[in-house]
């Protein structure tokens, strides 16, 4: 069993998390149950996505599509299982149709968290009754964990196990606005939201007296920004950016390359066709997405916020050709630090680097 670091356990129910890092969910296809088990091994939160698990083809019916991500997600937990005891979360897009499929098929399996966001997760406690597995939505403001935890409270009597709030430097799709993204002057910060989050988790508490941890994502790169979260009254972070540039992630080496080499003028926010902006590397599939110039056809919709017949392109299926290798046909998703990344390295090696950073700027190596 992986020893203890002299960092504060992160408490998700009975689940005692340490080091307090969860690794973010990575869709489509990057982090599966090799990234997953590897984090999950050391200690930390390893975090299947969901999103187009199963891949899609161009005969597939919608009915088709839903069972092979309950298929393939089914096969990636036992996997995960396989390999180590440690925690498994999966990550879940509410913005995607098959979504109480996938839900379903987690908890059946025994995950022990889903993580849920693009959306709001209002009906997420009836998926969890009578089983143990923990929820967490995924938020952008206090406002959004103040609805979502009134909600359950109200209708559910349920307690968010643990809040994520996902700052706006985060890679991938983001509950921000576009002229928020754009104009670095009206970007928010996640130090600036985290207050009012925080007030929100110590507003409502557990019957058993516990309060909701938060854990705090969207531009957590190294040891110093763990120390600064959890000075903050964070209880955990969650990182993926970094995690894409490890010898476990489940992507295609070009991918993790793309990551290596991008630098900050390489990241650049996109107006994707689920309806919210995204942060990526540009590259030549986008340049060409802009003058209308990619053709793709859908056979069923996997997104509820996509209309095919404005789209400019297929998310789907580019993300997916980038996670396998192919960047002509797709993009890559990044986080605003992915320029600061400059090798490839493995999740023991980059989980003990932002660890020791952590306990020293905390002063717990003492």
């Amino acid at each position: 069993m992986t020893p203890k670091t002299k960092l504060p356990d992160l408490i998700i129910g009975d689940l005692h998390i340490n080091p307090p890092i969860v690794q973010g969910g990575m869709g489509v296809r990057i982090s599966l149950h090799g990234l997953a088990s590897a984090v999950a091994a050391e200690g930390g939160v390893g975090t299947i996505a969901c999103a187009l698990i199963g891949g899609i083809k161009s005969h597939m019916s919608s009915d088709d599509h839903t069972a092979a991500d309950a298929d393939e997600l089914t096969f990636q937990i036992r996997k995960v299982r396989e390999k180590t005891k440690g925690v498994v979360a999966v990550n879940i897009m509410m913005a995607l149709t098959n979504y109480d499929s996938l839900y379903n098929t987690a908890v059946r399996e025994g995950v022990d968290i889903i993580f849920s966001g693009a959306g709001l997760p209002l009906r997420l406690p009836e998926y969890v009754k009578g089983s143990k597995t923990k929820i967490s939505p995924i938020v952008s403001s206090a406002r959004a964990a103040e609805l979502i935890t009134k909600t359950w409270v109200r209708k559910y009597n349920y307690v968010p196990d643990a809040i994520v709030l996902e700052g706006p430097l985060a890679g991938g799709h983001l509950g921000y606005s576009f002229e928020e993204l754009e104009d670095k002057s009206k970007m928010p910060k996640w130090e600036d939201i985290l207050p009012g989050v925080l007030a929100v988790a110590d507003k409502y508490v557990a019957k058993n007296g516990r309060k909701i941890p938060v854990i705090v994502g969207g531009g957590i790169y190294d040891g110093k920004d763990i120390a600064k979260a959890i000075k903050m009254g964070a209880s955990g972070v969650q990182m993926a950016t970094r995690f894409a540039a490890t010898v476990e992630c489940d992507a295609h080496e070009n991918f993790k390359q793309a990551v290596v080499n991008c630098k900050e003028e390489d990241i650049i926010i996109i107006k994707s066709p689920v309806g919210m902006p995204g942060r990526a590397l540009d590259n030549s599939f986008l340049e060409k997405a802009k003058k209308g110039q990619v053709k793709f056809d859908c056979s069923f919709q996997c997104l509820n916020t996509c209309d095919p017949l404005t789209s400019p392109y297929c998310i789907a299926t580019a993300l997916i050709a980038a996670a396998e290798g192919r960047l002509d046909d797709g993009f890559v998703f990044v986080g605003q630090n992915a320029g600061r990344v400059n090798r490839v390295t493995t999740v023991k090696e980059l989980m003990d680097e932002v660890v020791d950073e952590a306990v020293r700027e905390l002063g717990l190596n003492k």
